[in-house]
């Protein structure tokens, strides 16, 4: 980001120390600063995006308490995050085996409510339902100690009536699916997106208001083309990376 881009933005009344502590995030998370790196001190950072040092101080103070960064006295300002992890959208998307590839750390998930309800038109048509009612079901995904994603899931009431059980009891869309007789499905579609995240989203996933999340909008089918499942999935910009796998020409 130059010095010119962080004034505009800054103009647009979003804080200076935001935007760089917005990226010195996104660096982390990208591995161009890597765990035991030294953070550039203030007086560069200052130098760097023509801001004055307690602006500076400010960014780095944010990535201390997001805990991506720790302070060595009389040694500097160091990375502490772990690579970003990174998840794999493809044919057969499936996310605990993706996210918990990279690393030691199991992934766990937890169903953090369930209702049945009037689904919204877009839903209803996605999922081709006859009727409005739908299973919406929240999730949250961690690594470890660590909140990647949170998840919002919409299934026909009719198809999987047990559906919200099954994902509490086994802590997986995959093996809740089969648990109601659904071996196999596919991803249909995905569109990718990135905002800032809503202060609901920030606190499941330990962000800082405003942090950015990567948005997935995902519809999961049967083998045959039936639809399955409708996803919007959250992720923690800075601690995920999403590689689109591209299916190979016939």
């Amino acid at each position: 980001m130059s010095e010119f881009e962080l004034g505009a933005r800054s103009n647009s009344g979003y804080s200076a120390w935001r935007l760089i502590t917005e990226e010195l995030r996104g660096e982390i998370a990208e591995n161009r600063l890597r765990a035991g790196d030294n953070l550039p001190t203030e007086n560069m950072l200052a130098e760097r995006y023509g801001v004055n040092r307690h602006t500076a101080r400010q960014a780095i103070a944010a990535l201390i308490e997001d805990g991506l960064v720790e302070s060595r006295r009389g040694s500097g300002t160091f990375v502490t995050s772990e690579p970003a992890r990174l998840h794999q959208i493809g044919l057969r998307t499936r996310l605990s085996r993706s996210l918990g590839d990279e690393g030691s750390a199991a992934t766990s998930s937890q169903v953090l409510s369930s209702t049945v309800e009037e689904a919204p038109e877009e839903i209803v048509r996605r999922l081709g339902l006859p009727h409005r009612n739908a299973i919406r079901v929240e999730t949250a995904r961690s690594t470890g100690q660590l909140p990647i994603a949170v998840g919002t899931h919409w299934f026909d009431v009719e198809r999987l009536p047990n559906i919200a059980t099954e994902l509490r009891r086994t802590g997986s869309v995959t093996a809740a699916l089969l648990a109601c007789g659904i071996a196999d499905y596919v991803r249909s579609s995905t569109v990718v997106g990135a905002r800032h995240a809503t202060t609901a989203e920030a606190e499941l996933l330990s962000l800082r208001p405003g942090a950015i999340v990567l948005v997935t909008e995902a519809l999961d089918s049967l083998p045959d083309g039936t639809p399955l499942q409708h996803l919007v999935t959250r992720f923690a910009a800075q601690h995920v990376r999403l590689d689109i796998e591209h299916p190979h020409a016939d």
